[in-house]
C-alpha cells in the first residue's frame, strides 16, 4: 500500500540486469561510452528528431535547471505555474544555474497554464526599460503537479502564445512517459510538434535508479549544455551506468510499458475512490497521481495499517484532510484493493 511517490518504487529488473552487464570490463568515461551513442540514436528515433541533442544527468533538478540555464539570461524571468517543481521543490536551483534569473508565477487551473494566464503574466513585462526584469522562457510540466495532463492542443496553444512573444518553451517531463501513455500520442506530438524547444525526459520516477535525459530540439544548444553540465558538477565520469539505465528503459518501449502499468493502477484507485461518498477528488487524475479529500479518521486508520501516502493537512481531530496518492509501475491490484477497503 505504497502511494507516497513513484520515486520510492523499485527499479525494473531489466534495468538492474543492464547495469550488471555494463559493469563488465572497461568503457570510456564522461559520456563517450558506446552505449551513450545508442541511447542518443534511439531517442532521436523515438522523437522523430534526427538533429536533436541528447544529454544525460542523474536528477530531475539537474535536468530542469541546466536546461533552463541554456535558455535564460540572468536578467530574464522564467514563467512557470505556481505549483511547478522548479518553484516549489528545487531549492532555488534554476535561479542558481541561470545566474540569478527570476521565476514569475502564472495562474494555472488544475495545474495547467492557459494562453490567457500566460499572456497576463508576460505582457506587462514586454518592452520594459532596462530597470526591469525581461521576459524569458516558459516552463510547463506534464504530468502536472496536480495530476492533470495537458491536452495536446492546450500545450500547442500555450507554446504559440509564447512564440508570438519571442519566448522559448521548456517542458518538465519528469512523468513524460505517463503523459504519453495517458494521451495515446507519440513523443514527437507531445514535444517539438507542439512547440516545445527543450525537454527534461524523466526516468527516475518510472522504474530507473536515477537518470534523466535532456533533449534540445535545436542542436545549437548542445555545446553550451555540455559546458554547463561539467561546470555544474553533473557530468558523471562513469557515465556508462547512466547510459545503461536509459538504454534498457528505451528497449522494446519498456518506458511506455511501465507508464501504462502505473496509469492503470491509478485508474483502478480512482475508480474505487469514486465509489466512496466520503471521498472527494480534487483535480483530474489523468495519469498516475490522485489528489483527494477524506475524513481525518480514515487518514489515521490507513497510516496505522501501514499505508504510505502524503496527508497534506494535519490529521488529528475531526473533519476532512487532503491526500496525495501516487502509483508507480510496480503497484499491485491486491494492495490497491486493500487500501480502498481501509477507506471504505
Amino acid at each position: 500500500m505504497y502511494f507516497a511517490s513513484d520515486n520510492a518504487g523499485p527499479a525494473h529488473p531489466r534495468v538492474i540486469e543492464a547495469l550488471a552487464a555494463a559493469n563488465d570490463g572497461y568503457a570510456m568515461p564522461y559520456g563517450v561510452d558506446a552505449s551513450m551513442e545508442r541511447v542518443r540514436d534511439r531517442l532521436r528515433e523515438i522523437f522523430e528528431a534526427p538533429e536533436a541533442s541528447v544529454h544525460l544527468v542523474a536528477t530531475g533538478t539537474a535536468a530542469n535547471a541546466l536546461a533552463l540555464a541554456c535558455m535564460t539570461r540572468p536578467w530574464e524571468t522564467v514563467f512557470c505555474t505556481r505549483m511547478a517543481h522548479i518553484e516549489e521543490d528545487e531549492c532555488g536551483a534554476p535561479e542558481f544555474y541561470t545566474g540569478g534569473a527570476k521565476l514569475t508565477l502564472v495562474d494555472a487551473p488544475d495545474g495547467m497554464m492557459t494562453p490567457d494566464t500566460l499572456a497576463a503574466a508576460v505582457d506587462p513585462l514586454m518592452g520594459r526599460a532596462v530597470h526591469n526584469v525581461q521576459p524569458g522562457p516558459v516552463s510547463l510540466t506534464t504530468v502536472t503537479e496536480r495530476g492533470s495532463v495537458y491536452p495536446l492542443d492546450r500545450i500547442a496553444a500555450v507554446a504559440d502564445a509564447a512564440r508570438a512573444r519571442g519566448l522559448k518553451v521548456h517542458l518538465d517531463g519528469a512523468r513524460f512517459a505517463n503523459a504519453c501513455a495517458a494521451l495515446g500520442c507519440t513523443p514527437a506530438e507531445l514535444s517539438w510538434r507542439a512547440g516545445i524547444d527543450a525537454l527534461s525526459f524523466g526516468g527516475t520516477k518510472n522504474g530507473l535508479l536515477g537518470v534523466e535525459a535532456v533533449i534540445f530540439f535545436d542542436p545549437a544548444v548542445a555545446r553550451e549544455f555540455e559546458l554547463r553540465r561539467k561546470r555544474g558538477g553533473h557530468l558523471f565520469s562513469k557515465h556508462r551506468y547512466l547510459s545503461a539505465q536509459m538504454e534498457a528503459y528505451l528497449a522494446d518501449d519498456l518506458w511506455l510499458t511501465m507508464a501504462r502499468s502505473a496509469n492503470a493502477a491509478c485508474a483502478r484507485l480512482v475508480a474505487g475512490l469514486s465509489r466512496l461518498d466520503h471521498v472527494t477528488l480534487l483535480h483530474p487524475a489523468d495519469a498516475n497521481i490522485v489528489f483527494c479529500r477524506f475524513p481525518r479518521a480514515l487518514h489515521r486508520r490507513a497510516h496505522e495499517a501501514g499505508a504510505a501516502f502524503y496527508s497534506l493537512d494535519p490529521i488529528e481531530g475531526e473533519g476532512d484532510a487532503r491526500a496525495r496518492l501516487v502509483c508507480d509501475w510496480s503497484a499491485s491490484d491486491e494492495n490497491t484493493d486493500r487500501f480502498l477497503s481501509l477507506l471504505a
